[in-house]
């Protein structure tokens, strides 16, 4: 997003920018046949040096609205629709005294999912030697899915000797979220994270911050405490302005969408592949993606440095605005490995007439995070939230760093299956012939293959080849394959009754 915007009259000419921040808002998220439509905008915040006899610091604060349209195959409007968004970059460049142009870039992460009924062949009846290949899954299926908006609303006090200007900067994060699963509800709580940077009439720059929580239901029919719930939350809307009714202080308002899917792990047994040795069978398969071994994963990584920062020195710092970002990530057996980077943008006290200035460091991080489950082929996705923070400036002109990233892992792996969707029976078979083969195991048999290619049991050939693990048999083995009729015969003749 670029646009230019005009200076208001009431603040003076800019001379040089100092900052540019934003917080972006998703208005409307539209699902059409093959596409998606997302309204939003995002909330900038320029700090500049005024072109006035004192260089003072002011602030603009201004709105670039969006509207994208992204092209996305096979999807349609009844289905589920999850939005992340992640400013990546803001610039702010002057084209004259009275106007400036910004440029904005945003990173979409949409993810779509449908919750559809497949219908299957589950167990078979009537037919007396039907062979069947089974097996015993479990399977994450979407239990429900549900959405509620929430409004944090709150009166941040400022110090009684600071008569609020301007706000200059505004850092919006949510952090400490949970979620708890009651019947028929989901409960999710979290907490807003503002720290603003303002500006007094008399000309000095002050911070304030402040928790703000948030809480909200979700009905959802039949969900219990052992389901997983993956939540997401979207910031819809944010009003930030000084208090028109008490003095000294600053409202805050913010909309919240949170977005609730609820999955449940069931154990089904699918029908693999079927024969009979005595009929002919005419059935279709049909090859399937389903989900299993779903779950969401937290972890803490803590960044303890020293840094000394040479522009910084034993300066105030008014604010630290911190992006992690992932570079590579490796997915290993029960294990991710993470390389990143950490950028922190420092606004600091500064001792020339600006009296602020910034100064941008990246902290390099490689975390190896345990996880039950993951392998080279899982699904992953990774958020990472920004739960602590502390800038101390220390005697020496060193800066102790404390950071606490939070990763949130939501894993599953696909699980491909064959199953069955339709079964007729032929008539009998009129040429069966009592028979005994001999046949060689080739690369990729299996006893299941072989049986049903020669109209055999699996069982009738492990008996007669003395064969104790039906699934382990050798490349070049001989193997005596009685025919089902020839089986049958030499049953009848030894008594035994099938």
């Amino acid at each position: 997003m670029e646009e230019d915007f005009i200076v208001p009259d009431i603040k003076p000419d800019v001379l040089n920018t100092i900052d540019s921040s934003g917080i972006v808002c998703i208005y409307k998220k539209e699902i059409d046949t093959g596409k998606i439509k997302i309204d939003g905008c995002v909330n900038t915040y320029v700090m500049y040096i005024a072109d006035d006899e004192s260089s003072s610091v002011r602030s603009l604060n201004t709105t670039l609205d969006f509207s994208k349209i992204i092209e996305m195959d096979n999807i349609k409007p009844e289905m589920i629709l999850e939005c992340k968004v992640n400013l990546k970059t803001i610039e702010c460049r002057v084209l004259n005294g009275r106007k400036i142009s910004l440029k904005a870039v945003i990173d979409l992460d949409l993810k779509v999912m449908s919750n559809d009924e497949i219908e299957f062949v589950k167990e078979v009846q009537d037919i007396k030697d039907i062979q069947l290949l089974d097996k015993t899954l479990e399977l994450n299926s979407m239990l429900g899915s549900g959405l509620t908006k929430v409004y944090a609303k709150d009166t941040l006090v400022i110090d009684s000797a600071d008569n609020l200007s301007e706000i200059m900067k505004v850092n919006f994060n949510l952090i400490n979220e949970e979620t708890k699963i009651s019947y028929n509800k989901v409960l999710v709580k979290a907490d807003a994270s503002v720290k603003i940077v303002y500006l007094t009439e008399d000309n000095r720059i002050c911070t304030t911050s402040q928790l703000i929580p948030i809480m909200g239901f979700i009905d959802m029919p039949d969900v219990t405490d052992e389901n997983l719930s993956d939540v997401s939350y979207e910031l819809k809307n944010i009003i930030i302005k000084p208090n028109s009714i008490e003095e000294h202080s600053i409202y805050i308002e913010a909309e919240i969408e949170i977005n609730c899917n609820v999955s449940q792990t069931k154990q089904m047994n699918i029908i693999q592949d079927l024969y009979s040795p005595s009929i002919d069978l005419i059935y279709t398969q049909k090859q399937i993606q389903a989900i299993s071994q779903r779950q969401i994963v937290k972890d803490i990584y803590p960044i303890r440095e020293k840094q000394f920062i040479t522009e910084i020195g034993n300066h105030k710092i008014y604010d630290v605005e911190i992006k992690p970002n992932i570079i590579n990530k490796t997915l290993l057996q029960g294990r991710i490995m993470y390389e990143g980077q950490v950028e922190l943008n420092f606004l600091f006290d500064s001792d020339n007439s600006a009296r602020i200035n910034t100064k941008n460091i990246v902290l390099p991080f490689n975390y190896n995070m345990d996880c039950e489950g993951a392998n080279p082929a899982s699904n992953i996705e990774t958020n990472i939230q920004v739960n602590t923070q502390d800038f101390t400036v220390m005697p020496d002109g060193g800066i102790d760093i404390k950071i606490d990233l939070e990763f949130v892992v939501n894993l599953s792996n696909n699980q491909p299956m064959q199953v069955i969707e339709e079964i007729n029976v032929d008539e009998k078979r009129k040429n069966d012939r009592s028979s005994l083969t001999i046949y060689f195991v080739k690369p990729g048999d299996t006893l299941w293959n072989i049986a049903k290619r020669f109209r055999s049991t699996v069982n009738d050939i492990a008996k007669i080849n003395d064969i104790e693990d039906e699934n382990k048999i050798d490349v070049g083995q001989q193997l005596f394959i009685p025919n089902y009729c020839l089986v049958w015969w030499i049953r009848f003749i030894q008594g035994i009754e099938e």
